[in-house]
């Protein structure tokens, strides 16, 4: 495998990921903002809370506005919580909610089950449970706090 076809490999499981996670509810209003950039950006707010906007547009490498959205869109979900900064009452800081939100429940017990069947053409479960354990080495090796500086 080269640079290139892991590239395309990593774009291809964005999308299967993308597919797996549940609609949000029909009633749910939405604020925008990619799936992709709030997975980011929530994952972001997991591993840094009490963090404010800017902080999090530093580190993800989004726009400041593109984060916004993405906060915006977690806090209607329930994901997330915000409180003025004790040092700067102008700004906010962003934490993860104390419940867990039945959004963030669907979204965590969800499976990638049928997602990983319809982007291999495949019913063959054998192949659905070897291509599935491939993905949790993957992951397990390939967590961020793996990763070099």
């Amino acid at each position: 495998m080269n640079g290139v076809e892991l590239f395309l490999l990593g774009r291809a499981l964005m999308k299967i990921g993308e597919q797996a996670l549940p609609s949000p509810p029909a009633d749910a209003k939405t604020t925008g903002g990619s799936t992709r950039t709030v997975l980011v950006v929530a994952t972001d707010i997991r591993d840094h809370p009490d963090s404010a906007i800017g902080e999090i547009a530093t580190r993800t490498g989004l726009p400041q506005s593109q984060v916004s959205t993405a906060v915006a869109r977690l806090k209607e979900a329930g994901s997330i919580e915000t409180a003025p900064d004790p040092a700067d009452r102008r700004r906010s800081l962003v934490r993860p909610a104390g419940d867990i939100s039945p959004r963030v429940k669907d979204v965590r017990t969800t499976t990638i089950d049928t997602a990983l069947l319809a982007a291999t053409g495949t019913t063959d479960l054998a192949v659905l449970k070897t291509l599935t354990e491939a993905l949790n080495t993957l992951a397990h090796h390939l967590q961020p706090s793996n990763q070099p500086g």
